[in-house]
């Protein structure tokens, strides 16, 4: 950290220098864009010259110049975005400049910390982050880098006295820039091929190109999403016995941290000793972020498609057909749902008592009233955890859970032993089982009703491994551990017995995803419809004559 502070101390001596200069000489707009153009390749693109260095064929000529090739594509789009927005006012200019500087302090801080990739899964994330899970990234690390790449340059950029250039002579020498920039790239076609092999990498950590572009990205996509939902068919319904299903999402659960998969610590003793509860192999998640991994949750069809319809989720669907439809949250990123109740944390805490009100343990308050109050033969129940949301694992869990030590309690996961990020992680993964464990009991209490849950985490979630944090990770080059996850099935005697289950069949599935729980949730209400797959129904497909 001492070494970063000491780079990022001499390159703000120099810019503090170019512009104090710049205030005795007075640089004209061309002079200007090109000094912060090379400043933005060079001040805030290291980690992307670092990656390419490591990933390039040692120190030769053709390193070299696919280097500078990078360099120059940097610089050309910087340079020609600055001369347009210079073109039509030099104060619209200064003034996205400085808001480019402070936005890239901040994404270099979460690049080089966190090695993560601002591409649209990324941006995703961001956009759908409150304010109490982003106050957890705080720390004097993420001020010192705001400070030193973001308001001290943002403060030069400011006080920079600027010549007033004529826009034919900037338009001429944008002009001449786009050629002869253009002209290196083109020659340099041989080093493209390593260019593009690495470009989902290199896309996202181009700054400030990697987040502006692809925040665009992600808001033209979700202005697509945000049209009206297109009906489902509707169902009809085999029987009518009274029947509770229960599903629940979790948050960054990873199934290698789970003894139920074969974990060499105890991370879920009550689960393992429960009766009824199957483990399924091998599931994963559909992405590596909340807010997709949701939706394909609650979808009846694969929703990622490029010409996929924006049909209605599961609950909304449900509670169309006449069952009692719930959903409580401590989390965020569902699609748009219509229920007859919608529960968030601050309302569910409102009548909640004890310690566990402020984890995820405050979903199951007063649950079973809930359940009990309704006159619908049929209710569905969805409670979304905050689960093991990173990167302040230590918060996300009681005292008395905190059973694997020592526990990191830094916000810069690098700067934890890997033992202690570990420990901090698994405590969560044992809280959880206490969670599951209590609603087991809860459904297990209610009368003359056949209940079941399914767990299910939205995604998993890297500890370091390549040095990698957290999640978000571009599916297709996500590790396995952001898309591996913990999914799990528990059924009440009644609701085996109603089923025709063999729970030996179900234990015996080679294959699990995110895209059986709509249609298992539909075979455990006995609805049929135009809709219904029994192929991606995990109870149909278990059920004996």
């Amino acid at each position: 950290m001492k070494r970063n502070q000491t780079v990022l101390s001499r390159f703000t001596t120099r810019l503090g220098t170019f512009f104090k200069q710049g205030f005795k000489t007075k640089p004209s707009t061309s002079s200007f864009i090109i000094w912060l153009a090379l400043l933005n390749a060079s001040l805030y693109n290291w980690p992307l010259f670092s990656f390419s260095i490591k990933n390039l064929d040692g120190f030769t000529l053709n390193s070299l110049q696919t280097l500078l090739t990078v360099f120059a594509a940097i610089y050309l789009v910087t340079t020609l975005v600055l001369y347009v927005l210079f073109i039509l006012s030099r104060r619209l200019g200064k003034a996205v400049c400085v808001v480019f500087a402070l936005a890239n302090s901040l994404a270099v801080y979460f690049v080089v910390t966190y090695n993560v990739i601002l591409d649209r899964t990324m941006m995703g994330n961001i956009f759908n982050t409150q304010y109490s899970e982003s106050e957890q990234f705080l720390s004097p690390k993420l001020a010192l880098y705001f400070i030193l790449l973001g308001v001290l340059p943002a403060w030069l950029i400011i006080r920079a006295s600027i010549q007033k250039t004529s826009r034919v002579r900037l338009f001429v020498h944008l002009i001449i820039t786009v050629i002869a920039t253009s002209t290196w790239i083109w020659q340099s076609q041989s080093n493209w091929l390593w260019i593009d092999k690495h470009a989902k990498h290199l896309g996202g950590i181009i700054m400030p190109w990697s987040y502006v572009g692809n925040a665009i990205r992600f808001q033209s996509q979700q202005a697509k999403e945000n049209v009206e939902q297109t009906l489902l068919p509707d169902a009809t319904f085999g029987s009518n016995e009274k029947t509770v299903v229960v599903l629940v999402i979790g948050e960054s659960a990873r199934a290698e941290n789970f003894s139920l998969y074969g974990y060499n610590k105890p991370t879920n003793p009550l689960l393992t000793a429960s009766e009824n509860v199957v483990t399924l192999k091998n599931a994963t998640s559909c992405a590596s972020y909340t807010t997709a991994s949701v939706k394909c949750i609650l979808s009846h069809t694969n929703p990622s498609g490029v010409f996929s319809e924006n049909f209605e989720p599961l609950p909304s669907y449900l509670q169309r057909q006449g069952i009692d439809v719930f959903w409580r949250t401590k989390n965020w990123g569902e699609p748009p749902i219509k229920v007859s109740s919608y529960l968030s944390s601050g309302d569910l805490k409102n009548n909640c008592e004890g310690e566990e009100c402020d984890f995820d343990g405050l979903l199951l308050s007063h649950l079973a009233e809930q359940i009990q109050a309704s006159d619908k033969q049929k209710v569905f129940v969805v409670l979304h955890q905050t689960g093991s949301h990173g990167p302040s694992y230590y918060t996300k869990y009681p005292k008395e859970f905190e059973v694997f030590k020592p526990v990191c309690r830094s916000v810069e996961l690098s700067n934890c032993t890997q033992e202690e990020l570990i420990n901090a992680y698994d405590n969560t993964i044992l809280y959880n089982d206490h969670f599951l464990d209590q609603l087991r009991l809860t459904l297990a209490d209610l009368d003359n009703t056949s209940s079941a849950y399914l767990y299910v985490s939205d995604h998993g979630e890297s500890l370091g491994e390549g040095g990698i944090y957290l999640h978000g990770t571009p599916y297709s080059i996500a590790p396995e551990q952001q898309l591996k996850v913990p999914f799990l099935v528990w059924m009440s005697p009644s609701f085996i017995k109603q089923k025709h289950i063999s729970v030996d069949k179900l234990k015996a599935r080679e294959q699990s995803t995110q895209a059986n729980i709509f249609h298992s949730v539909m075979g455990a209400f006995d609805m049929d419809s135009e809709i219904y797959d029994k192929d991606l129904d995990m109870f149909r497909a278990a059920s004996q004559p």
